[in-house]
């Protein structure tokens, strides 16, 4: 099983937003066989709560389901349970560190790559944070581009068929 790990900050807004878009993604694909996905963040004061109104309009408007989707906190054993962690940001990046165990050398554990590392256009390198900019329909379009760009990747990377 390939599993992916989607990382923002409070787990609200960005990361809830590309774990459905990938869910979905992925399950057109008819991946959901092989491909595992879940979000978290890296801060906690969202713990327990669905993903932000905007967030849940913009995934209604593209018929994008989220049932079930709950923030989360990231966790020292994710970067051991997950194939790939993908951070929306530089910053998450950097508060990953915080959460990552000492590893051993030759021990598996995830590779962390950002969301946009995935794009097509290379002169954005991180996902705004919609919680701030209010700007959904701006961050959909980067995450499902580049989602799908990451589900191609993937999918080369481990030699899957459709």
């Amino acid at each position: 099983m390939i599993r992916v790990l989607f990382v923002c900050l409070g787990n609200i807004c960005r990361s809830p937003m590309a774990e459905a878009v990938f869910r979905h993604q992925v399950k057109e694909a008819g991946l959901e066989d092989v491909i595992s996905i879940d979000s978290a963040g890296t801060g906690d004061w969202h713990i327990g709560h669905p993903p932000h109104q905007g967030t849940r309009d913009i995934l209604d408007r593209y018929q994008i389901g989220y049932d079930g989707l709950k923030a989360r906190q990231v966790r020292p054993d994710d970067f051991y349970h997950f194939t790939y962690i993908i951070a929306m940001d530089d910053s998450n990046v950097v508060n990953l560190d915080a959460f990552a165990p000492e590893f051993v050398e030759n021990e598996q554990h995830a590779s962390i790559h950002k969301l946009l590392d995935f794009s097509s256009n290379q002169a954005i390198t991180e996902v705004p944070d919609p919680y701030y900019t209010g700007k959904f329909q701006e961050v959909y379009e980067m995450v499902e581009e580049s989602c799908s760009r990451l589900l191609a990747y993937i999918v080369d990377q481990h030699e899957l068929t459709k």
